[in-house]
């Protein structure tokens, strides 16, 4: 396994990021279980969840299980860098959601309850609240850190000056702010490298993408189709982007053929070759997609190669951050 800084800090966390947003509804507890210590063994220690997850409203499902995993003990714990997120609807009440203050402290302190443990690594917003003040959000975020239940804080689905806009204030108060933000890149999803990706560099903040092979249209969808094997890619919007870039996801899965390679793997060694790309979140369903995924950390791409992926998925305007992509 390989290792990286988490942004500007000096916290280690590997290439691969685990997913749990399975856990719970797609994973049955025992096998969520299987995953994470496979995740372990392969050297796995970073890990990725939200209060919400498991969509049953409260009740923190997803939480939960990674909570009775740590509970076995073993070290668990002291070997994860551990990952939530706070925003999301949790009460039917009005202060049941959002950034205030009153949210955020209520829901750290239940997450540390269902995940049992002392603290949250890194405690992510999982979407801007353009109702809170930042003087508002980071004294709650400061009161959590004084009293050692969250060790860093991160950011979620941020546009650019969002993240601006918190380093900013944070600077103000003499306080970290933001050392990371997670969004959605992946080759068919590239907007932010307009500006979210300039400005995470700027200030310093590590990148988690999610959905990096965009809903698994980016996981050999049509071979899978064609063999009956196909999965997320053959339901919903997957379905009708599938549709749309049938031609360029075709031409993809030739190009990953004529590498030998998978094409999942394609697609996650071309983010780990992104400047500020930390760590794609993966999200298997079973320990042998787990397996199948750390191919991509020994995949190296010639320029050769990332120029034929930018020709079948071209960024976005002119290509490079704004205004130059579409002012020039």
């Amino acid at each position: 396994m390989e290792y990286t800084n988490l942004g500007r800090t000096g916290l280690s966390v590997s290439r691969l990021c685990l997913g749990t947003m399975n856990f719970g509804p797609q994973t049955t507890e025992p096998d969520s279980f299987a995953i994470m210590d496979r995740a372990l063994d392969h050297g796995i220690n970073f890990f990725d969840t939200a209060n919400v997850y498991g969509w049953k409203l409260g009740e923190g499902v997803t939480e939960q299980i990674i909570g009775r995993w740590i509970a076995q003990g073993g070290g668990r714990r002291e070997k994860v860098v551990l990952a939530t997120k706070v925003y999301g609807k949790m009460q039917e009440w009005p202060n049941g959601q959002g950034l205030s203050a009153r949210h955020i402290i209520a829901e750290a302190d239940a997450s540390l309850k269902r995940l049992q443990t002392d603290y949250i690594d890194l405690y992510q917003m999982h979407h801007v609240s353009r109702s809170t003040p930042w003087e508002e959000i980071w004294q709650a975020m400061e009161v959590l850190v004084a009293q050692g239940k969250v060790l860093y804080v991160g950011s979620s689905n941020f546009a650019g000056w969002h993240i601006a806009q918190a380093q900013e204030s944070a600077q103000r108060r003499h306080f970290l702010g933001l050392v990371a933000e997670q969004c959605i890149y992946n080759l068919m999803a590239r907007t932010v490298e307009l500006e979210v990706l300039p400005a995470a560099r700027q200030y310093g903040l590590g990148v988690i993408p999610w959905s990096p092979l965009h809903g698994g249209l980016l996981s050999g969808a049509i071979a899978k189709a064609a063999a009956g094997s196909a999965g997320r890619s053959s339901e919903g919007r997957a379905a009708e982007g599938l549709e749309k870039h049938r031609a360029a996801i075709e031409a993809y899965e030739k190009l990953a053929a004529s590498l030998g390679v998978d094409p999942s793997n394609l697609a996650l060694a071309w983010l780990l070759a992104q400047d500020g790309v930390t760590a794609p979140i993966i999200g298997p369903r079973t320990a042998e997609q787990l397996d199948s995924t750390l191919g991509a950390l020994s995949l190296s791409l010639d320029e050769a190669t990332l120029q034929q992926l930018d020709e079948l998925f071209p960024p976005v305007g002119n290509g490079g951050p704004g205004p130059e992509a579409w002012a020039w």
